[in-house]
């Protein structure tokens, strides 16, 4: 009898293994170190590829950073952009052929993390991940589109309404691009707030309760953030903090969504086991 049942514990054992088989559990230090590199090495050559597609595009990024800026001037031929330095708008091109090579290259790029992270999880670890990598460059073009049509118009707004009879505002081209580009990345790595939180409850690692305790922790670190990487004017602050909140909130809305959804699974797997004992 002891033998019977011995013999069903392993026979469940193995079956319920290939479910919760780790991809590369045995693989040592090495070999994931080897792993790494070869997913950083594969990065750097599509960024370098993208690099000198984007370069040799590099006047029609130029051209199309350039309409918020010229969406404050009615007059489209009051607006001029110079550079100081003979070589500056060289490094400015190659700059905005980073910035299109990162922007574009952003998909694969989390393709490559997720390759390199998905051998160390579970199967059904693996299967919930795919949804947020889908996720992923839909919120980060959100997050750009954000300061592209309403943010990044209104800062410059705010900047021209400070000109004079005597004051003119003659932007360098490097330092509007830099502008740009800097809070375009930087929202589009902000939007992945609900992305992330999300993520983190579906491995259990967040619930809703410790997300509504820490709403006043949140503000204070969303207004932090907000403060260290736009400029120092209030429209940028306050137009990348408030979409973080609402992002927190709707991170929130999600969250108990996946609770909901571990529960109901949880209350089937527990009724199944009843009806089979």
């Amino acid at each position: 009898m002891m033998a019977d049942t011995k013999s069903e514990q392993i026979e469940d054992k193995s079956k319920a293994e290939p479910q919760d088989e780790l991809a590369g559990s045995e693989a040592p230090l090495l070999d994931h170190l080897i792993e790494l590199r070869k997913r950083l090495i594969h990065s750097a050559i599509a960024i370098v590829v993208l690099m000198i597609v984007c370069f040799l595009f590099a006047g029609q990024i130029f051209d199309i950073l350039l309409n918020p800026y010229r969406s404050i001037y009615p007059n489209p031929g009051d607006m001029e952009l110079i550079y100081t330095a003979p070589q500056e708008f060289f490094f400015t091109q190659l700059n905005l052929a980073f910035f299109g090579a990162v922007f574009i290259g952003f998909p694969y790029l989390a393709t490559q993390i997720y390759a390199f992270v998905s051998p160390g999880l579970y199967k059904h670890e693996r299967k919930a991940l795919v949804p947020y990598l889908v996720a992923t460059p839909v919120f980060f073009l959100l997050g750009a589109a954000m300061v592209y049509f309403v943010v990044l118009p209104m800062a410059l707004g705010f900047f021209a309404g400070m000109q004079t009879e005597e004051i003119k505002l003659l932007a360098k081209v490097s330092e509007y691009l830099a502008l740009a580009m800097t809070l375009i990345l930087a929202f589009g790595i902000c939007f992945q707030l609900p992305v992330v939180l999300t993520l983190l409850a579906q491995l259990d690692l967040v619930g809703v309760e410790q997300l509504k305790k820490g709403r006043r922790y949140a503000i204070v670190g969303i207004l932090i953030v907000a403060a260290f990487i736009t400029p120092p004017d209030p429209i940028s602050q306050i137009g990348l903090a408030l979409p973080m909140y609402g992002l927190y909130e709707l991170a929130i809305l999600s969250v108990r969504m996946v609770e909901k959804r571990r529960k109901a699974a949880l209350a089937a797997q527990e009724a199944e086991q009843a009806k089979e004992a």
